[in-house]
């Protein structure tokens, strides 16, 4: 197992961005939710703070395929999908989070917020074009958080799709420009890749980190926020 260090520090901020594939693979993951809260509580009374803004996993990408088969939809169009959907999910996050969260989401990651609660939720997207991982690096960049923990239902970035090449090997650690060589440069609606291309770009010009990590394993979670060894792909 490669593992690598994060960089420690309790009285820190840091910004999630939540797959939507762990809110909803197929139906409503009740329990990995029900952990993830739990989680995320216990770690504000150590007082840490979290942005959290979510995607919109396999719900996006079933409305969005059910739309192209309807009318070949326009990119601008799949984005709104997207979009919507994202924005739903951050609405159940903060209900669920309820008096952690306040009444306040981010819905604009260029305006900054009062943040004086311990969990604040990003809407996940704010217009065509714009992934909820865009949305996660510019918040980061707002609120001053040098890491971003993309939480997916993937334990690393691989050379290739694992699940089609039996020869990808798995990326502990990777710059900017080596990754944008592996997946591309170009924002593609709907596109199943580790981490959207604009977002990257954008990181890559604001010198953030970006972890990506499996989020089903809350224990690893809670070894990247305390600075420990953790398993999971880093990308500077």
């Amino acid at each position: 197992m490669n593992k690598h260090r994060a960089t420690p520090g309790s009285k820190q901020t840091f910004v999630i961005s939540l797959g939507g594939s762990l809110i909803a693979p197929d139906e409503v993951d009740i329990n990995f939710l029900k952990k993830f809260r739990r989680l995320i509580t216990r770690q504000t009374r150590a007082g840490r703070r979290f942005i959290i803004s979510p995607g919109g996993g396999k719900t996006c990408r079933r409305y969005q395929q059910a739309l192209n088969a309807i009318i070949q939809a326009k990119a601008d169009d799949l984005d709104w999908i997207g979009l919507s959907t994202n924005k739903f999910h951050a609405k159940f996050l903060q209900l669920m989070f309820k008096t952690l969260a306040g009444p306040v989401m981010a819905e604009n990651p260029n305006k900054k917020l009062p943040f004086t609660q311990k969990v604040l939720i990003g809407a996940g997207g704010w217009k065509p074009g714009r992934s909820s991982d865009d949305f996660s690096v510019r918040l980061a960049k707002i609120y001053g958080a040098k890491t971003v923990i993309n939480l997916s239902n993937i334990d690393y970035v691989y050379t290739k799709d694992p699940r089609k090449f039996h020869d990808a090997k798995k990326i502990s650690s990777i710059s900017w420009p080596d990754f944008l060589k592996l997946i591309g440069r170009k924002w593609d609606p709907g596109k199943n890749v580790p981490f959207d291309p604009t977002a990257a770009q954008f990181a890559m010009a604001h010198g953030i980190k970006v972890v990506i990590a499996n989020g089903k394993n809350l224990a690893n979670l809670s070894h990247i926020l305390a600075g420990k060894n953790f398993k999971g792909t880093t990308i500077l």
